[in-house]
C-alpha cells in the first residue's frame, strides 16, 4: 500500500468551507476549500494557478477573522481541477484550533485521539 493510500485510511477528511488563501513567493490565491484533515487539505484549483510544485506553499485558513490555521504545505497532487497539499508545518495555535474542527466534525474522540496518533508515527 502506498503512503498516500495508507494516510487516507488514517486520517478522515472533513467536508469544510472557510476562507482559504494560498501564498508562494509574493502570489497570491483565493481558493475554495474542498476539504482538510490533520494531514492536509483539498482545494479547487483557481483559473490564474501557477503554483510552483518543487517549493513550498503557506495556507492561511480563516474560521473566522480571529481564529486562522496557518500551514506550511506541498502540493502533492494537481489533478481534476484539485489541489491535495500535504501539511510540512503547523504551529501549535493552529494545530489546536484544527483539532478542534475535527473533533467537531468526527463526533468520536476514540476516531480523533487514532487520527492524532497516526500522526505523530
Amino acid at each position: 500500500m502506498t503512503e498516500q493510500a495508507s494516510d487516507r485510511r488514517r486520517f478522515r477528511r472533513i467536508a469544510f468551507d472557510a476562507k482559504t488563501e494560498l501564498r508562494q513567493n509574493g502570489k497570491e490565491w483565493p481558493v475554495q476549500l474542498v476539504d482538510l484533515s490533520l494531514k492536509g487539505l483539498l482545494a479547487q484549483r483557481p483559473g490564474d494557478w501557477k503554483g510552483n510544485k518543487a517549493l513550498p506553499f503557506d495556507v492561511d485558513i480563516r474560521l473566522d477573522p480571529k481564529t486562522p490555521i496557518k500551514m506550511q504545505v506541498r502540493l502533492a497532487h494537481d489533478a481534476h481541477g484539485l489541489l491535495g497539499f500535504v501539511c510540512q508545518h503547523i504551529d501549535l495555535d493552529s494545530i489546536s484550533h484544527l483539532r478542534r474542527v475535527i473533533e467537531l466534525n468526527l463526533g468520536d474522540q476514540h476516531d480523533l485521539d487514532r487520527e492524532l496518533a497516526a500522526l505523530l508515527e
